[in-house]
């Protein structure tokens, strides 16, 4: 989709469409991000939300890239060792306090022009209609239902879910049915009247609250009251003449991308091609070694020590570099400093919004896990998030197996769990060259990298930049994931080779789904892409579209 008027990509056609139209009614890219989300909250209620967080970077023409933060955080009465491995996450006592409400009203109060009336009713409108079901939101209804009956009537919020997302009558979501939330549009309806202090200190919190806590949930008024979204310095990195930007702390999207482009850029990938074994394996080591520091170091700077501007500086990422072996895989537990080892997901969305004046917007929000906690509070029409999975549980337990135990993750009441969201904006002279991200759980940070590469390393267009296969390494465990789509035999050479430096690889179908954009220097167009692996759509403003 090109477009000089600007463009919006999303998860959801219809979120897409809104976001379009508040452009098209004379709004900027903030406010058609802020819709966007709201219109998400009801179109794509597996991540999209009300019940989570998230993280935003915005840039104007006269103002250098920001970051927001509106991740959620540990309630209160939150203790480090609360919850047991294994235990079963979907339950209202899994849930941190959500930041969306707040974050998108923080946005639009610094950069928003339209009324804040205007750019959440759309999302009102939508909830009271309904929304026309596609393919990819039936089948995420359809499976969420199977886990839910599944668990049984003695999970008390099975019933209140089942009255929300269930069809009327019975049986599978199709294509073409019409979902509709009424509790939702009440919900949002009395978030357009009154703002975000209706959500934290009036009456939707006051029922948030009980509702919560009835379900055996944690989350006080108290912390509702207490919540603020921050706006936080991005980190930044250069890479080939470039200005990266990304998400700092509690975040450890905007680190990692850094810390893997810069132990790259000495290497000259491009010499080698794309999907050249040499290539695959550098971009495995530079993955093992940004998350081998994610864990060791990172988490929210509030309540932590994070060095963020040595770890993405140049003199670091070539320090790692020196230690990677050209044609030998480094065994991840070798990497120093070592973290002592014990024996023993992923649904987000993300958005990018462009307008025709030059701001550009990249926004990531989660509820952790597919649908949360699957815990709806009755009458409020939300499902809540199950973030507090994403702080490390038990102290000095990091496995082979992947879970991690290091301090600056630990729970501790007010902190933010630390994320792997990586909204990231490329700009070159102040002019924007790429607003992109992902979901994907860990796999986000890869994802991301793997797109800055194809457009800065190897010159590929946007659009072959987000439909080429992704790879994936995240230290432990020590695996390298390449993305198959469903045809394995495309990597054969590469696996080999990869293997006779001593990898580990698997396969997966697919990762992450990065709607991005990019932009035409010659011609001013902001090209918006879907990504296939979600659906999605982008659309660019024209006729505003009839309610």
């Amino acid at each position: 989709m090109r477009s000089t008027a600007g463009v919006v990509v999303s998860d959801a056609p219809v979120a897409s469409r809104i976001g379009a139209d508040v452009l098209a009614r004379g709004g900027n890219a903030v406010d058609a991000a802020v819709a966007t989300a709201f219109a998400l909250a009801v179109a794509w209620p597996e991540a999209g939300n009300l019940g989570g967080g998230g993280f935003m970077l915005i840039a104007t023409p006269e103002v250098d890239p920001v970051a927001l933060d509106f991740r959620e955080t540990a309630p209160g009465a939150a203790t480090a060792d609360m919850y047991t491995p294994g235990e079963n996450r979907h339950h209202a006592r899994h849930a941190g306090v959500p930041g969306s409400v707040a974050g998108l009203a923080a946005a639009h109060a610094r950069f928003g022009t339209l009324p804040w009336r205007d750019v959440v009713n759309p999302a009102v409108q939508l909830a009271r209609d309904g929304v026309v079901v596609d393919a990819f939101l039936a089948g995420s209804i359809n499976r969420v239902m199977q886990r839910v009956e599944a668990e049984g009537d003695d999970h008390v919020q099975v019933g209140e879910f089942r009255r929300v997302y269930g069809k009327p009558g019975g049986g599978a979501w199709q294509a073409g049915d019409t979902l509709m939330l009424p509790d939702l549009a009440d919900t949002l309806d009395t978030i357009a009247g009154q703002g975000a202090a209706a959500f934290y200190v009036g009456p939707i919190a006051e029922r948030f609250a009980d509702l919560n806590q009835q379900q055996g949930g944690v989350i006080a008024f108290n912390d509702l009251a207490n919540y603020q979204a921050k706006w936080r310095t991005p980190t930044h990195a250069r890479f080939r003449g470039h200005d990266v930007y990304g998400m700092p702390p509690p975040s450890s999207g905007g680190v990692c991308v850094s810390l893997i482009l810069q132990v790259i850029e000495p290497f000259e990938l491009r010499r080698h091609g794309r999907f050249e074994p040499r290539t695959l394996h550098l971009m495995t080591e530079a993955m093992r070694r940004a998350f081998h520091q994610r864990a060791l170091r990172l988490g929210d700077a509030d309540f932590v020590d994070v060095p963020v501007k040595a770890l993405t500086s140049k003199t670091f990422a070539r320090r790692l570099g020196e230690t990677i072996h050209p044609d030998r895989a480094t065994p991840s537990t070798s990497l120093r400093p070592a973290i002592p080892l014990t024996e023993e997901s992923d649904s987000t969305t993300h958005f990018s919004v462009a307008d025709a004046d030059g701001i550009v917007v990249a926004c990531t929000t989660t509820l952790e896990q597919a649908w949360g906690s699957r815990v709806v509070l009755p009458g409020l029409g939300f499902v809540l998030n199950n973030e507090m999975g994403d702080f490390n549980w038990v102290a000095g337990r990091t496995t082979r197996s992947g879970a991690i135990g290091t301090a600056p993750n630990l729970i501790e009441p007010g902190k933010r769990m630390l994320s792997s969201m990586s909204p990231t904006l490329v700009m070159k002279g102040g002019e924007p060259v790429l607003v992109t991200g992902s979901p994907g759980g860990r796999t986000i940070i890869n994802t991301v990298a793997c797109i800055v590469l194809n457009v800065l390393e190897f010159g590929m267009p946007v659009d072959e930049a987000v439909q080429a296969r992704r790879v994936h390494h995240q230290w432990l465990p020590d695996v390298v994931r390449l993305e198959s789509a469903g045809d394995e035999t495309a990597w054969a050479r590469a696996v080999d080779a990869l293997r006779a430096r001593g990898h580990d690889v698997e396969f997966r179908a697919a990762q992450g789904s990065a709607h991005t954009i990019g932009f035409d220097t010659e011609t001013g167009e902001a090209i918006g892409v879907a990504d296939y692996r979600r659906g999605g759509a982008a659309v660019k403003p024209d006729a505003v579209s009839p309610r």
